[in-house]
């Protein structure tokens, strides 16, 4: 079965896809968090024959919620709803910083689009910790 991962935001949405197998996600996109975003996911869950979604979870350090975690647990109402598939939620701490320290490709660093594969990069950590920990058992 094929996954969505998302790191939602409030200006900018980070994508990823996991492989044909389920085992482990890669960075696609970043989408503009906009009125039809619940809309453009769905076409590309259709598109891409997603079984499930997984969203990155926000909390605070202390482990609350806060603003974008009510965010992106509203779009994972949505997406459920009108795409027709499971949503499942994974921790996002750190995974923003962690890509951020990912070595940029030689040749190809341009800030802005480093800046852009970092939400998409973290969407792809995301996916890969959700996958992991529910394949192999872990955790």
């Amino acid at each position: 079965m094929r996954y969505l991962g998302i790191d939602y935001g409030s200006k900018k949405v980070g994508l990823a896809l996991s492989d044909e197998m389920g085992v482990m996600g890669f960075p696609h996109a970043i989408v503009p968090n906009t009125p039809r975003l619940v809309e453009e996911l769905c076409g590309l869950i259709a598109k891409e024959n997603i079984g499930a979604v997984v969203i990155g979870e926000s909390r605070t350090l202390a482990g609350g919620e806060n603003l974008i975690a009510k965010d992106a647990r509203a779009l994972g109402e949505s997406l459920s709803e009108r795409a027709g598939v499971p949503v499942f939620f994974e921790s996002e701490v750190f995974t923003s910083a962690e890509a951020r320290r990912a070595p940029a490709k030689e040749g190809k660093s341009r800030a802005p689009k480093k800046h852009v594969a970092v939400d998409a990069s973290a969407a792809a950590l995301i996916l890969t910790s959700y996958l992991s920990r529910t394949t192999h058992g872990s955790r």
